[in-house]
């Protein structure tokens, strides 16, 4: 009898599983409603009620209390994993309680695995592709690599599919305001002399990328997730003011700007790199619904016309220097959140 995907009768709706189910798994949820049987693993009970309405069966299930994974592994073919790694160490103690729940049952043949490009580090603006050496200069970013190095040794060891997609920034409406609120928020960018390469992808491209590593992502392999953008960071919010109708951000020296952001916004202003995407076209075979940031930030779904109304007036005051945290789990940019 015919199979697909490998293993699956074609009678048979296939199974996937997705743990992290936030924005990008609602997307992916919404593209393969009547053609997966979709079930999230959620610690929330509160969210029952919104993935049944999304089309999507809940599991209720902790991560971080592995008793709670029971016989998980025996649920699904596949695998999408979007949950983060927790916020301290150096390793992904979440990756290890989701494989061993999975290796248990011995039915998962194919896993998806929403990484960061972090893992390249500091790149010092040069194009990067799958094969640079992971040299990774942040806990959050060394969590990631442990994460992925558990993944491929369970994928070699039990004959899993495992695809690595290296996400960078993320955005699109319904993750947080338009970036081109910045400048009117008061928050500054770095001027040109002390500014690093970001790379963004939209979360509907995200999303398509998850599904096509579904049908066609090659055995432990890696793949870079982002738009053809090359901009430096400050270039990206200029533009993404100019579409907002907002004033741009101020442009400061990398010292003034770390006596006014927090941490976390500038440990993401430490790194520089231009990833390459061609895997991400030749074997996933993804087109781009946003190639680039600048059709992105216009997607309808923003609604421009009332992200200019609220802060219309912000460019006649001054501009205020709060000290501005933003962290970000997968994000390069600040203020881009992650899955």
């Amino acid at each position: 009898m015919p199979m697909s995907p490998a293993g699956v009768s074609r009678f048979r709706r296939p199974v996937l599983l997705i743990v992290g189910c936030g924005d990008v798994g609602l997307r992916v949820a919404r593209r393969l409603a009547g053609r997966w049987r979709v079930l999230a693993l959620t610690t929330q009970r509160e969210r029952v009620g919104e993935l049944r309405a999304a089309g999507v069966v809940p599991l209720v299930g902790d991560l971080d209390v592995p008793a709670t994974l029971g016989r998980l592994g025996g649920v699904a073919y596949a695998v999408l994993h979007l949950a983060p790694p927790p916020g301290v160490g150096a390793t992904d103690p979440r990756s290890a309680a989701l494989i061993a729940a999975l290796a248990r049952g011995g039915r998962v043949r194919r896993a998806v695995v929403v990484s960061t490009s972090g893992v390249y580090g500091d790149c010092a603006g040069a194009r990067v592709d799958e094969t640079r050496a992971l040299r990774p200069t942040t806990t959050r970013a060394r969590r990631r690599v442990d994460a992925e190095r558990r993944w491929r040794h369970w994928g070699r060891a039990g004959g899993v599919a495992v695809t690595l997609l290296r996400v960078p920034g993320i955005y699109g409406p319904g993750r947080g305001e338009h970036p081109g609120l910045r400048g009117a928020k008061g928050q500054p960018v770095l001027r040109p002399e002390d500014d690093v390469y970001t790379n963004h992808v939209h979360a509907d491209d995200l999303a398509r990328a998850c599904i096509a590593a579904l049908h066609r992502g090659l055995p432990q392999r890696a793949v870079n997730v982002s738009d053809d953008s090359a901009l430096r960071m400050a270039d990206y919010f200029d533009r993404a003011a100019d579409i907002a109708g907002q004033p741009r951000p101020e442009r400061v020296s990398r010292a003034e700007a770390a006596s006014r952001l927090g941490a976390a916004s500038m440990s993401f202003l430490g790194e520089s790199r231009r990833l390459v995407n061609t895997r991400l076209k030749r074997e996933l075979r993804v087109r781009l619904r946003w190639p680039t940031v600048e059709e992105g930030l216009r997607d309808p779904g923003w609604g421009l016309a009332t992200v200019r109304a609220p802060l219309a007036d912000a460019a006649h005051a001054a501009p205020a220097r709060p000290r501005a945290h933003l962290p970000v789990a997968v994000a390069e940019t600040p203020g881009v959140a992650s899955a």
